[in-house]
């Protein structure tokens, strides 16, 4: 494992090839900016992000989940210049710095993290971050095998990059993409909460498991059936996609059940708009006890911040589910209605309960640490369910179902 190493700036040793690290080798995102401090991946448009004026969605989509450079070279040694921007809560203890994952032909190699960088600063109330400048940092991968090779590195899923200079001992090519397209959205769960590191997210692991490249639109606690992701999904090419719906629904107290069938039909509808014919998966929400049958909000539990852990619970009067609140299971039955009722004249449209990547006997062997998001072990035991149940062979979104990306 490698960790981090001397500041930018220094001079590059003789021979060291610097690279600018543009949309030439950047996977996975839908747009980059140019910053001051260099050039920023994002998982929404411009024209989505001015929509949804929000600022804990501008956190999520400008954090990399699923975004990776990849070349071909026969370097030794590769050296990546960046300014992470991490998130941070008064009086709790800084946060880890997220890890870079370095993949050589497709297979995990090293990781790595970062110094420096900005802290937005914020509490548990969701008021907008301070935000406190720091420098830039560099990350270094020094043990390469010898000869060419494809190489990955997948950016944190949890702070925003900056990516400001590319360094290697030998020169550098793209890469053309390869293999079916799959385009994912979904909540904090997709967009990697708790996973160890950048390439170990579950939307990451199944992508590599079945051999399809990622676009990965989970955005912490904004799958919210915005209008905006809808559209930047019906515009971008893919060859399966899936739209995992409900938690965030629910633990923002968000709609009651009249508002939410027509919002998923609008998305759908929207995305369809794109995608005539592509195989699209709905997934219902994962097991998650606090909510199977207690409405929002979420709140964070009082007497675990007294223990000095992070862990969630339920707020809502199950009482309340009569009159429209809604709950994981009240998600679940109306998910299921609206694809079979679609299915009729959509064959190509498919419903995946989330229990079945992670139900009742799933949580007794692998318990949510913090009530919500799963740890680690869950992250790679839901890359294998989504693999086998949705991308592989056999599966809802097999590759004999799938037309060319841009139908």
């Amino acid at each position: 494992m490698t960790d981090e190493h001397e500041a930018p700036g220094a001079a590059p040793q003789a021979g060291w090839i610097s690279t600018v690290p543009d949309e030439t080798y950047l996977h996975g995102a839908l747009e980059l900016e140019r910053t001051a401090q260099g050039l920023r991946p994002h998982r929404l448009p411009a024209r989505a992000r001015a929509q949804a004026n929000d600022g804990y969605l501008s956190v999520a989509e400008s954090q990399p989940s699923g975004v990776r450079l990849v070349f071909g070279t026969e370097a030794s040694a590769v050296e990546l210049d960046t300014v992470r921007t991490g998130m941070a809560y008064e009086g709790a203890p800084p946060r880890p710095a997220g890890r870079y994952d370095l993949l050589v032909d497709g297979v995990p190699h090293d990781t790595a993290s970062t110094t420096g960088g900005n802290v937005l600063l914020t509490d548990l109330s969701g008021r907008t971050p301070d935000l406190i400048p720091g420098p830039a940092g560099t990350v270094r991968f020094a043990t390469l095998p010898p000869g060419p090779k494809t190489v990955e590195i997948w950016l944190p899923y949890n702070e925003i990059t900056d990516l400001v200079e590319l360094r290697t001992d030998a020169p550098v090519h793209p890469v053309p993409a390869r293999g079916r397209h799959w385009l994912h959205h979904g909540s904090s769960i997709s967009h990697g909460s708790n996973a160890t590191s950048a390439a170990t997210i579950w939307p990451a692991l199944a992508a590599r498991s079945a051999g399809v490249r990622l676009t990965n639109l989970g955005f912490s606690g904004n799958a919210l059936l915005d209008p905006c992701t809808a559209r930047a999904m019906r515009d971008t090419p893919a060859d399966v996609i899936s739209i995992k719906i409900g938690i965030n629904i629910v633990n923002k107290d968000l709609m009651r059940l009249r508002a939410f069938g027509p919002a998923v039909h609008g998305f759908l509808d929207t995305v369809r708009d794109g995608h005539p014919h592509t195989p699209i998966l709905v997934v219902s929400p994962i097991l998650c006890p606090i909510h199977e049958d207690t409405p929002g909000p979420l709140a964070p539990d009082p007497e675990a911040i007294d223990e000095g852990r992070l862990s969630f619970l339920a707020t809502g009067d199950p009482a309340e589910v009569e009159s429209g609140k809604l709950t994981l299971n009240v998600i679940r039955a109306e998910l299921a209605r609206i694809v079979e009722q679609r299915a009729a004249e959509d064959p190509h449209l498919h419903y995946l309960d989330g229990r079945e990547l992670y139900g009742e006997q799933d949580h007794e062997r692998l318990p949510l640490p913090d009530k919500l998001h799963p740890d680690a072990a869950t992250h790679e035991h839901l890359g294998e369910r989504f693999a086998k149940l949705a991308l592989g062979p056999g599966g809802k979104l097999a590759e004999e179902q799938a037309p060319a990306a841009g139908s």
